[in-house]
């Protein structure tokens, strides 16, 4: 790799965009690659984005399928969507890093058994960016990203390609990158399925207190998998992990209390996760791999998953019909699961 690499940004939605056009500001030769709509406002109007990382306009090239041969491949479409990149873009690759941007811990896997191991680097992106019109992006929070080899040991690759994504926000190396996916995955069982399933964000969602008591309870069910199966979670910035599972395991009640200070305190109230603005855009969410991964891991070690199985159920009825469910209307529907312990 050199300071002349090109780069390709595959599944460039919200999130993509706003890695490559922070990369393009920054000179490197970026093309993004996503859907016409989006790419054809791109090349007409260049790429906006504004919100906390500021409001420019870059020009930046675009392609509706990789078509040339890239130095490094940022893959950041939904995990649902992995395998079908990779395989279009085996032919052209060959033996470059591919970094994975997804939610969840199951794209490398994917990306691997197509690709193979030794190119997999994972990447952890706590940015929170919104899609809401082609050819323009919205940055909401701007929080360090973590990135890490996920089936070698971390070496001199690993800094170049930091020092690239330093140019779209602080970039920390992990030496146990699937142990920061698996809080990254804790952490987003909660808020991506409560806006999700009540299309609210995170500033009108957490003064229900209600709505912040089912919150907790996917997280005490989310954190009793994690640890029957003795993953070790791994702290990211921000998030005090331990500090986080303390006030989990407190009773329901307070947990609930404490949970409406710990989250407004973090971030921006306006912050829509990537589920909820699927679900706006009437398409498919990655719940599967979100709460989805703790209901799978919950039935392959002996775990009853009642809260996040609902989760998961719920989120595909609202995929369908389009309709979210009223914070007392969701109370009633999680009333009548068993708690957990």
């Amino acid at each position: 790799m050199n300071s002349g690499e090109k780069l390709a940004i595959i599944g460039a939605g919200a999130i993509g965009s706003l890695v490559g056009g922070m990369l393009a500001r920054a000179g490197k030769d970026v093309t993004l690659i996503g859907r016409k709509e989006h790419m054809e406002a791109v090349n007409k109007n260049g790429l906006s984005i504004n919100g906390v990382v500021g409001e420019f306009n870059v020009q930046i090239k675009t392609a509706e399928k990789l078509d040339f041969k890239p130095d490094i491949v940022f893959l950041a479409g939904k995990t649902q969507d992995v395998e079908e990149s990779c395989l279009e873009i085996k032919p052209l690759i060959g033996d470059i890093p591919i970094v994975l941007m997804q939610n969840g811990v199951r794209s490398a896997d994917i990306a691997a058994s197509i690709l193979g191991e030794k190119n997999i680097i994972s990447c952890i992106l706590l940015l929170n960016a919104q899609f809401l019109e082609p050819g323009i992006v919205t940055c909401i929070n701007q929080k360090p990203s973590i990135i890490g080899e996920m089936f070698d040991k971390n070496g001199e690759r690993i800094k170049q390609i930091q020092a690239l994504l330093n140019h779209v926000s602080e970039t920390i190396i992990s030496d146990n990158i699937r142990g920061a996916q698996w809080t990254k995955l804790f952490i987003n069982a909660m808020g991506n399925s409560i806006d999700a399933m009540t299309g609210l964000t995170l500033g009108e969602y957490v003064k229900y207190y209600n709505i912040r008591k089912i919150a907790v309870q996917i997280l005490k069910e989310a954190l009793k998998v994690v640890e029957t199966a003795t993953i070790k979670l791994e702290k990211l910035p921000g998030i005090p992990i331990s500090a986080f599972k303390t006030i989990i395991k407190m009773p329901t009640p307070l947990a609930a209390f404490i949970l409406k200070y710990a989250m407004s305190s973090k971030g921006n109230s306006d912050i829509v996760t990537s589920t909820l603005q699927s679900i706006r855009k009437g398409k498919k969410t990655e719940i599967d791999y979100i709460n989805g991964e703790f209901v799978k891991l919950g039935m392959r070690i002996g775990v009853q998953t009642p809260y996040n199985s609902k989760v998961v159920e719920l989120i595909h009825t609202i995929e369908d019909s389009g309709d979210f469910f009223a914070p007392d209307e969701l109370s009633t529907i999680f009333q009548g699961l068993e708690a957990p312990t």
